[in-house]
C-alpha cells in the first residue's frame, strides 16, 4: 500500500506537472488543445471540456497534450503549425521547465519546514585533518574546493566522494575574509568514506533562503545527473544504474518508507531526470521537437510535417521498445514489494 501511494504521488505530480507546462503555454499562445491525457494506451475515462478532452489512460507512465496542427499542417490561426517558431519552442520547452520548477519548489519547501544542511562548519571532529592541521573554525563557510564553487553542502559532499583520498584545497569565508587550506582526507572505516572531520550547520530557511537553496540544490543535481550521463557515454558508468518504471516504483516505495521528506527528495530528483531526459534531441521527445524547430528557424523554412510525423512515430516506437526491455530487466533484478 505504501508503494502504491508513493507511486501515485510521484507519477501523478511529475506527469501532471510536465503536461500542465505544455498545456498552459499552449493556452497562452492561443493554440487549441484537443486533449490533455494522463497516462498512455487505451482510454479509461474522458471528460469533455469546452474545447479540450481530459482523459485518463491505462498505463500511468506518461501523458501528452494533443494540439491542433501538431502533427500536420492545419490552416487555422489557432493551430500549432500556424504559430511562429519561438511560440512553438516555448510550448515544447514548458514541460521540462515545469519539471525543474517542481524540483526547486520541493527543495525550497523542505528547507523551510524540515531544515537543510548549510555549507557552514558547526563542529570539528577531533583527530581529523580539519581540526589537527588546517585551522578551520566553527562558523566558517565553505565557498570553494580545488577552485570549484560550493553553493550547497551537497556540492561539497559530491566533491569529497569523487576526490577520494587525494589532497585538495579548500577555501572558506570567515566574516568576509577568505582563507585557503590544504587538506589530506582520511578513510573512515565505519562510514566507508573519506573525511576531513567537519560537521555542517543545520537550520531552517526563510523564503529567500529557501528559493536560493531550491535553485542551488536543483542545479547541483543537474550537474550530478549530467556527469552520470557523461560517464555512461564514456564507459565509466554502468547501465545497471539506469532504471525504468519498475525500478522507479521500487525506489519510490523505499523512499516513502524512510519518510515523507525522503519521498519528496526522490520526487525532486526524478523530476530533474525527467526534464533532462526530455531535452535529449531524440525524435518523440521534447528535445527532438526543439531540435527540429531550431533547424526550421535557421533555414527560415518549415520542414515537411508528414515526414516529421513519421520520424516521431519511429522515435516513439523505439522508446516504447526500450522501455519494455528496461522494464523486463528491472523485473529480473529488483523486487518491488
Amino acid at each position: 500500500m505504501i508503494t502504491l501511494l508513493a507511486v501515485v504521488f510521484v507519477f501523478g505530480l511529475l506527469i501532471m506537472g510536465h503536461e500542465f507546462g505544455h498545456f498552459i503555454m499552449a493556452k497562452l499562445n492561443n493554440i487549441k488543445v484537443l486533449e490533455f491525457a494522463f497516462g498512455m494506451g487505451p482510454r479509461l475515462f474522458k471528460f469533455d471540456g469546452k474545447e479540450t478532452a481530459y482523459s485518463l489512460r491505462i498505463f500511468p507512465i506518461g501523458g501528452y497534450v494533443k494540439m491542433l496542427g501538431e502533427e500536420e499542417e492545419v490552416n487555422d490561426p489557432r493551430s500549432f503549425s500556424s504559430k511562429k517558431t519561438l511560440a512553438k519552442m516555448s510550448v515544447i520547452a514548458a514541460g521540462p521547465i515545469m519539471n525543474i520548477i517542481i524540483a526547486v519548489v520541493i527543495f525550497a519547501i523542505i528547507s523551510m519546514t524540515s531544515g537543510y544542511v548549510k555549507p557552514i562548519v558547526s563542529k570539528l571532529v577531533d583527530e581529523y585533518p580539519a581540526a589537527k592541521n588546517a585551522g578551520i573554525l566553527p562558523g566558517d563557510r565553505i565557498i570553494r574546493v580545488n577552485g570549484q564553487k560550493i553553493s550547497t553542502y551537497e556540492d561539497y559532499l559530491v566533491f569529497v566522494y569523487e576526490n577520494g583520498g587525494k589532497p585538495f584545497n579548500i577555501v572558506i569565508d570567515r566574516n568576509g575574509d577568505q582563507k585557503s587550506f590544504e587538506l589530506n582526507p582520511i578513510w573512515n572505516a565505519e562510514e566507508e568514506r573519506y573525511m576531513i572531520g567537519i560537521e555542517a550547520t543545520i537550520g531552517r530557511a526563510n523564503i529567500l533562503e529557501a528559493l536560493n537553496y531550491g535553485v542551488n540544490n536543483t542545479w547541483s543535481f543537474v550537474k550530478q545527473i549530467g556527469g552520470f550521463f557523461k560517464n555512461l557515454i564514456m564507459g565509466k558508468a554502468s547501465t545497471e544504474d539506469v532504471s525504468g518504471p519498475v525500478g522507479i516504483i521500487k525506489f519510490a516505495g523505499d523512499a516513502a518508507r524512510q519518510g515523507f521528506n525522503s519521498l519528496l527528495v526522490f520526487t525532486a530528483f526524478l523530476s530533474i531526470n525527467l526534464a533532462i531526459m526530455n531535452l535529449i534531441p531524440f525524435p518523440a521527445l521534447d528535445g527532438g521537437w526543439l531540435f527540429i524547430l531550431v533547424i526550421e528557424g535557421l533555414r527560415r523554412r518549415r520542414l515537411d510535417a508528414n515526414k516529421i510525423g513519421v520520424v516521431n512515430f519511429i522515435g516513439f516506437a523505439f522508446l516504447m521498445i526500450l522501455t519494455v526491455l528496461i522494464t523486463f530487466r528491472d523485473f529480473l533484478r529488483l523486487s518491488i514489494f
